[in-house]
């Protein structure tokens, strides 16, 4: 087994520290890959401060994860040495569920393999993208252009798929109205994403204070939540609104702004229920759904898109020694708009 420097927690309140973890032999249908780069996600911090749940410790946290193949498994196909590749928030599945064998590998009806922090076959805990090599199945391992900057790529394998998705199977494009609920690492994503599929972009945030970033990335309306005003003037105006806040909204406010048939989709998880009303459902046939990231198709799909359109996050590159910094100004909303890591700095 291989042995290479990471950065994990070592429990739900220390800082994250230096470490050196085992990777598993690469198996036949195995990628081992070099990891150049990581995106730090608001995921990440939740999941190494126990916010969902008891984790087993140390833990490697990361799933958006870009890099180079240096090895692959006798049996694998996809993928070669010196690939530019990259993996997201999942990294196995069963592969023979409804969900797995139409590309839905998020949804498996048998629960899929986390990137980190799931239970892998041989009963392992799965560690992530804070470290210098991974090894996958390639059928998790995903193909990035050559046009896209790879130190600004990683983001796009959590934070670009989970707004790519929604906006797909909504069917987000010319004649639509999209309203986006924060302008942050997700957001900002969106927003440009549903630009380019062609969609007339508002953005809903707190206050203006991103308004000149959200049109210069591609809004064409930004607006303030926190002026009532907003609410009456923008009243069944949105086909599709995908929060990706995950703070306690007032959910009956935001139906009001659907149109009829509009959808309000969940991206970021509360942790307070959800309640609304049921009448303005009703009367206006109006809908709240959810939406996880994207199984292995939807995601190449988002890859090639953004290749396509010229689309990146934008990001803040920083060393590994800076990551427990990183997090705090994360949680304070000081980042525009995602932080990732230099994997050559764990060296």
């Amino acid at each position: 087994m291989p042995t290479v420097n990471a950065y994990a927690a070592t429990s739900a309140t220390e800082p994250l520290i230096p470490v050196t973890i085992e990777r598993r032999d690469v198996g036949p249908t195995d990628v081992l890959i070099e990891i150049a780069y990581a995106g730090i996600c608001h995921s990440d911090i939740h999941t190494v401060r126990g916010h969902w749940g008891p984790i087993t410790y140390p833990q490697v946290v990361g799933h958006e994860i870009v890099g180079v193949v240096r090895a692959v498994g006798s049996q694998v196909t996809r993928h070669r040495v010196g690939d530019r590749v990259g993996v997201g928030c999942e990294s196995g599945s069963c592969g023979t569920c409804e969900q797995c064998l139409k590309g839905e590998e998020v949804y498996c009806l048998k629960g899929n393999l986390q990137t980190y922090n799931g239970l892998d076959a041989d009963g392992t805990i799965t560690q992530g993208g804070y470290s210098q090599a991974i090894v996958v199945d390639e059928r998790f391992v995903l193909k990035v252009p050559d046009s896209l900057d790879l130190s600004k790529v990683a983001p796009l394998l959590c934070a670009g798929v989970t707004l790519y998705s929604p906006l797909k199977h909504w069917n987000a494009g010319p004649g639509t109205r999209v309203a986006i609920i924060g302008m942050g690492g997700l957001g900002h994503i969106g927003v440009k994403l549903a630009h380019a599929l062609g969609a007339e972009v508002t953005v809903l945030s707190r206050t203006l204070d991103k308004r000149e970033d959200g049109l210069k990335l591609g809004a064409d309306h930004y607006y303030a939540t926190e002026d009532p005003a907003t609410f009456e003037k923008l009243a069944g105006g949105f086909d599709l609104i995908l929060n990706t806040v995950s703070a306690g909204l007032d959910y009956s406010a935001y139906v009001d702004l659907l149109a009829v048939d509009g959808t309000l989709v969940i991206l970021g998880a509360p942790t307070e229920p959800v309640q609304v009303q049921a009448m303005p459902l009703i009367a206006w046939r109006r809908s709240i759904a959810g939406s996880a990231n994207g199984g292995i198709p939807v995601t190449q799909e988002m890859l090639d898109f953004c290749a396509e359109h010229d689309i990146l996050p934008e990001t803040e590159l920083i060393s590994a020694d800076y990551i427990n910094d990183a997090y705090e100004r994360v949680l304070a909303s000081d980042v525009r708009y995602r932080f990732v890591i230099d994997a050559a700095t764990l060296a």
